[in-house]
């Protein structure tokens, strides 16, 4: 077998001119077009890189706004739980003093009202008592009916200072009368005993009469010009009923 180096040669130049033209036409634009889409996609991730960042930056952003809403409404929520507790302790409170005031003026009527009705009950245990005392004594000998009541004003009379027992008998010595009330009329005979008794006391001149006032009860009254003794069961009564209405 025969070698032909001219056709080796040619082949050689060839290939030669073939692996230049791949390159020059080729290879070096498909590196470009490589190069270029590697660019590309380089700037797109990098472009996502930046838009993944920016997102994340948001998202931080969107969580420190949600963190700080959370904040302020736990803020106005403890405020408003704060507000409402302190409304409903004072409103408890001024509940309670209202309560307290109420209950006060009810224990104060009740008591107003309790001692009325017991003043009320006192008088007329006075009027259911002065009415037995009437009818009692209406009963009772007419001599039992004035002896006790003239040795009380004898009594009465007997420990009067000097100087307001003659400024009495002075009023009835000097043309003055005085006047024995009685709660019923006295028979004669005690009528003289009153009369000789009383002038012992007072003073032999001076000028008695005799009336009756059913009023009072009991007993008599001795009724100066200027001054009334009053020896009474209605006297008696009335300072009592005094004593209950004070």
């Amino acid at each position: 077998m025969q070698f032909d180096w001219w056709t080796l040669g040619l082949q050689t130049i060839n290939f030669a001119i073939l692996v230049w033209l791949m390159h020059r036409f080729l290879y070096k634009p498909t590196l470009k077009m490589l190069d270029a889409r590697q660019a590309e996609i380089d700037a797109q991730y990098a472009e996502a890189k930046a838009a993944e960042a920016k997102a994340k930056e948001r998202l931080a952003e969107i969580e420190a706004e949600r963190a700080k809403m959370m904040s302020e409404r736990e803020t106005l929520l403890n405020a408003a739980t704060q507000q409402a507790e302190e409304l409903a302790k004072a409103r408890r409170a001024q509940a309670e003093i209202e309560a307290a005031a109420t209950l006060d003026e009810t224990r104060k009527t009740l008591a107003a009202e309790r001692d009325k009705a017991l003043v009320e009950a006192k008088k007329a245990a006075l009027d259911l008592g002065a009415s037995i005392a009437r009818r009692f004594l209406s009963e009772a000998p007419q001599k039992l009916r004035t002896e006790a009541w003239l040795e009380k004003i004898e009594q009465y009379l007997a420990t009067l200072p000097a100087s307001e027992k003659e400024a009495l008998a002075r009023q009835v010595n000097d043309g003055g009368a005085l006047a024995v009330a009685t709660a019923s009329p006295l028979p004669s005979e005690a009528t003289e005993i009153w009369r000789t008794r009383l002038r012992r006391a007072l003073g032999d001149g001076i000028a008695l009469s005799f009336e009756v006032d059913a009023d009072l009860i009991a007993g008599a009254e001795l009724r100066f010009p200027t001054a009334t003794l009053s020896f009474s069961l209605q006297d008696a009564l009335a300072t009592v009923r005094s004593e209950i209405a004070a």
